[in-house]
């Protein structure tokens, strides 16, 4: 290929993926595959490797990240970039349009047109456009100054490295976010990795664009909105902030659709209290909105005070984060037996709501933020969510982190260790486990006792009537004739289908005992292999994982459930009750996956992550820690992480899980 003609090449295949990356982020409205689209990509980085000289300002392949600095420049601003005066009632965003109006010599009963956005929780950016094409970026820094992050900024997918229109000259205004669900993953990710976390969406989002790496941005998500411009050689005919803001989305700029423009500031106030509502649903933060002086002459007459400008003002919501003290820490159990350090907050007044509790998740969040009694706290309230601390601001007279009991708070019976959590493993017999127990044990895939349902459990629970499994099986009659609802008839009924149960395969026994990670699969594993509960109690972790090749972590949670001495005392009561498990003759697996090798990522609904690749080790496959070229299926469950990413840019064969079903020929009971 002559250069000409690759010269030609590189820029049609330039213009054609910066126009599906428009189409993709900025309209959500994708004209050709993923898998078409990497094609192209891939082509146009096969061209501009091995003709560097024709690769263009705008090309897609600069997103990526490039060099690393060792330091940012200095960028002066061509127009100052001002920030909002503040305001949290209603009272003061009225004095607001009073004060413009007496600024304008209008009467008070005279009307102003506003413009309403969003304020975003993120950080300030300015985007400098040369004939259309992106040729820098940089922070606010102090308004007039700010730092030079034009090669951090251009791995942002939103912002586009070419206007839709070659303007000559614009500076563009707006906002680096990161959204909520990112943040979350970010934090999860340093979190294993024992890094600090962030407090928040706004400071990892400041955080990532300040990286002397770029590459390391580029892997952020990040996104950005605009909301306004410095200089520009040409507004045309553009008259208000609306058409300001239309005129930014034809160019291709990213602007968010939350914009409204209202008659008088009574709308304004109206659009606030609808957007404080919504304010949780939104996949990124806000902390407010900004109400604008629509006309931009009248924008231009108002001017400025001080660092703000007159026409404007952010009318801000009560801050979701706050700083205040742990007085205690409360451990609770939950219904799963998991131990909950609850923090027993110096009442603060975050999001509105005064806060009195805050979650601290479990111990390996404790460790990793360092936090006990007495300490100064962040925390931060979202919506109706139990709040939670962030992060500790100072140490108080404990300099060690707080210490879940090695007991259970709430049976005292022994804790152990699981994975994340710390876990009461007396299930059968917890007071604090024993409702979601008796749920489980009498529901349909299990011991399917009819009748003894969610609310019966919690009314024979409450009057003490049963206090484990055991107990069902020596209730008598009479003593549910006083329940609200139950009558000899319904009574009777209940009593037959206890009865019933008895008799049951033992599959379905062990799986109806609740053993934490022991799904219908291993239940049905442990049945076929050790034959009955006897076998099951006489063996170690090391029979447990070598007999059908089943996960530590579920051997572990197996070995210790049957250690417990007051589990093994409900399992003997329920037999002398009469329970009396079947064995059944199962089907040997087999060898059907031979060969194949998986690896999954994300959740599963139907599996625990031991049970899948218990099922693929027992049909004969293998199961991979790692992506690589040789794997033959990964299995994307809900929310796959990095290795679903990575399988993609890999052209790995991805399946979901009724695929994975189809193939282990699994069917549900």
């Amino acid at each position: 290929m002559i250069p000409e003609e690759v010269k030609k090449k590189i820029d049609r295949l330039t213009d054609e993926i910066n126009y599906h990356n428009y189409r993709y982020y900025m309209l959500d409205n994708p004209v050709i595959s993923d898998f078409e689209f990497d094609k192209l990509v891939k082509e146009l980085q096969s061209l501009e490797k091995k003709y560097p000289r024709f690769v263009r300002e705008d090309s897609p392949s600069r997103r990526v990240g490039g060099a690393v600095s060792e330091k940012f420049g200095q960028v002066k601003h061509g127009a100052p970039m001002l920030s909002l005066e503040n305001g949290y009632s209603r009272e003061e965003v009225i004095e607001f349009d009073k004060k413009i109006k007496r600024f304008l010599g209008l009467k008070e009963g005279e009307k102003i047109e506003y413009e309403c956005e969003l304020k975003f929780d993120g950080l300030a950016i300015e985007l400098v456009y040369k004939n259309g094409i992106f040729t820098q970026g940089s922070t606010r820094g102090d308004g007039i100054t700010g730092e030079d992050v034009t090669a951090n900024l251009k791995t942002i997918n939103t912002i586009p490295l070419k206007l839709q229109k070659p303007v000559p000259y614009i500076e563009i205004r707006g906002e680096v976010l990161m959204t909520k669900k990112s943040f979350r993953e970010l934090n999860a990710e340093r979190l294993k990795e024992g890094l600090a976390l962030f407090a928040n969406p706004r400071n990892a989002a400041s955080g990532s664009i300040r990286q002397l790496d770029p590459s390391i941005t580029a892997r952020r998500n990040l996104i950005m909105y605009a909301y306004g411009v410095g200089k520009l050689t040409d507004a045309g005919d553009v008259k208000t902030q609306h058409e300001l803001m239309e005129m930014l989305k034809s160019l291709g700029i990213n602007v968010n659709k939350e914009i409204k423009t209202v008659k008088d500031i009574e709308g304004a106030v109206k659009f606030f209290e609808d957007e404080e509502k919504n304010r949780e649903s939104l996949p990124v933060e806000i902390d407010g909105v900004v109400i604008k002086v629509n006309d931009l002459k009248l924008q231009e007459r108002l001017g400025e005070i001080s660092k703000s400008p007159r026409w404007a003002i952010a009318y801000k919501f009560f801050p979701k984060q706050e700083v205040t003290s742990i007085e205690d820490i409360e451990v609770s159990v939950g219904r799963t037996g998991i131990l909950t350090p609850v923090a027993h907050l110096k009442p603060a007044r975050i999001g509105g709501v005064i806060v009195k509790r805050a979650t601290l998740h479990n111990q390996d969040e404790i460790d990793k933020k360092g936090v006990n009694i007495g300490d100064s706290v962040l925390v931060e309230r979202s919506g109706d969510v139990i709040p939670e601390v962030v992060k500790v601001m100072s140490k108080g007279p404990h300099k060690n982190p707080f210490r879940l009991p090695s007991k259970c708070p709430c049976c005292g019976s022994e804790v152990v260790i699981d994975g994340a959590f710390h876990r009461c493993m007396n299930e059968l017999s917890c007071p604090c486990q024993i409702k979601g127990e008796l749920v489980h044990f009498a529901s349909k895939r299990a011991m399917d006792i009819e009748g003894l349902g969610e609310k019966i459990v919690e009314r024979l629970v409450d009057l003490g009537l049963i206090k484990n499994i055991a107990d069902i099986y020596y209730l008598k009659k009479g003593d549910l004739r006083d329940l609200e609802g139950f009558g000899e008839k319904s009574e009777e009924n209940l009593f037959k289908s206890i009865e019933k149960s008895k008799n049951i395969s033992y599959d379905r026994f062990i799986y109806a005992l609740g053993i934490r990670h022991v799904g219908e699969f291993v239940a049905s594993l442990l049945a076929r292999y050790f034959g009955d509960i006897e076998g099951i109690e006489r063996a170690d972790i090391g029979d447990l994982t070598s007999k059908f090749g089943i996960g530590e972590e579920i051997a572990k949670s197996i070995f210790n459930f049957f250690k417990l001495n007051s589990n093994a005392e409900v399992i003997k009561r329920l037999f002398r009750a009469g329970v009396s498990p079947y064995k059944t003759q199962a089907k040997a697996g087999g060898a059907a996956l031979g060969g194949e090798s998986f690896i999954f990522t994300g959740s599963l609904e139907n599996f625990t992550r031991d049970e899948a690749e218990t099922i693929v080790k027992e049909k004969g496959g293998t199961v991979e820690k790692t992506v690589k070229k040789s794997l033959g299926y990964v299995v994307a469950g809900k929310d796959p992480g990095s290795k679903y990413e990575k399988a993609k840019k890999m052209g790995l064969k991805i399946i979901d899980e009724d695929e994975f079903k189809k193939i282990i020929n699994y069917k549900s009971s």
